[in-house]
């Protein structure tokens, strides 16, 4: 599902050229989770960027679903994106303007769906939120946001999701019910799944974890508990 081939990414700044990302190799399989740890700064949320075609890489290939994603212009990645792709960020990022039942509905609209708000519906089903089609992301609670945001990450059934410390403005018992479900989802869907975590307990519950540290992968190898197995 993902292939990466010697990325570096390097950006200008006021103190000369950064070298973000430092020679990446990396491929997981279609079905498979991985986590994807290390210290802030290491460059774990510019790869995921990478990967969703937000970000284009200096040098090195970028493939997604058997799609070279650096042979794509804006409009095509846009597209591929939308179809393919399925994020969930720590900070929701939900439409404030926007009903919760808006907010999954409008990637769905864009990609011209007629049946886009029975989708929307639906989702918000599957992660217990039927009662809160009518309200706004303001009347929300933390988790019924990230709620929200996921089902809004499923809603076109992507083959892959990025999901970037979507715990991480959570508390504790919030956060492992929003990655019960996420895991859930991911499963019931077929869905391959990247995710970035400080959490040592939720890296384990993936089949992999994938250490970076500098820009470069450090480390990567199966989840202590599938190790053990």
């Amino acid at each position: 599902m993902i292939e990466l081939s010697n990325i570096h990414l390097r950006l200008p700044s006021l103190a000369g050229e950064v070298h973000i990302l430092r020679g990446i190799d990396f491929s997981l399989d279609a079905g498979a989770a991985a986590a994807l740890v290390g210290p802030s700064g290491s460059g774990k949320s510019t790869m995921m960027m990478v990967l969703a075609g937000l970000e284009r890489p200096s040098e090195g290939t970028v493939a997604v679903a058997g799609q070279e994603l650096t042979a794509m212009n804006e409009d095509t990645l846009a597209v591929f994106r939308r179809d393919t792709i399925g994020i969930v960020f720590q900070n929701f990022h939900l439409v404030p303007t926007m009903t919760a039942l808006e907010n999954v509905a409008m990637p769905l609209e864009f990609a011209g769906r007629a049946d886009a708000f029975d989708m929307a519906k639906d989702g918000l089903a599957q992660v217990g939120l039927s009662h809160r089609l009518t309200h706004y992301p303001a009347q929300l609670s933390g988790g019924e946001q990230q709620r929200v945001a996921l089902a809004r990450a499923c809603a076109a059934r992507p083959r892959l999701i990025l999901a970037d410390e979507p715990t991480g403005n959570l508390d504790g018992d919030t956060g492992t019910a929003v990655m019960d479900l996420l895991f859930h989802m991911r499963d019931e869907l077929d869905i391959t799944l990247l995710l970035i975590t400080h959490d040592p307990v939720l890296a384990e519950r993936c089949g992999r974890i994938v250490r970076m540290a500098d820009g470069r992968i450090a480390d990567h190898g199966l989840a202590p508990a599938v190790a053990a197995e």
